[in-house]
Parts: C-alpha cells; sequence; structure tokens
C-alpha cells in the first residue's frame, strides 16, 4: 500500500447492514475493512465500510439490490 492510496467510506442504516456488506465484498474478493465512523461524517456510532477508491466502482456494482447504501464519501 502506498502513502499516496487514498479510500472513501460506504455508511450505511444500521450495523448488521455494515457487516453484511462487508460479506459481500469479501466473497466477491475485494478488500475492504470495517471500521468507525469518522466524526466528521456522523456524530452517531456506528461503523461504516472503508476502501480504497480505486475498487468503489467494483463495490457498488457488487451491493447494487443486494445492501441499501446510506451514503458514500471519500477521506
Amino acid at each position: 500500500m502506498s502513502m499516496q492510496e487514498s479510500f472513501a467510506v460506504i455508511l450505511f442504516e444500521s450495523i448488521s447492514h455494515a457487516l453484511r456488506a462487508e460479506k459481500i465484498v469479501k466473497a466477491a474478493g475485494i478488500s475492504c475493512k470495517l471500521i468507525p465512523v469518522p466524526r466528521q461524517l456522523s456524530s452517531d456510532c456506528g461503523v461504516c465500510l472503508r476502501f480504497t477508491k480505486d475498487v468503489h466502482e467494483r463495490i457498488e456494482t457488487v451491493l447494487k439490490g443486494k445492501i441499501e447504501v446510506y451514503d458514500i464519501h471519500n477521506l
């Protein structure tokens, strides 16, 4: 991983959606990680799915119709 690599996060309506999304994305062979939602994005406690920006479209395609995405942010 290079120091210049940039990330994005997907926020979900619930932790259960985030956990299910992580399973779906990893099953598709895409690297991702659940992290606490950054404070600048939401004051709610919870988790979000972090991934490198280069796989953004692949993740959206894999999740489409399976999990409702609340929001997506670049970090």
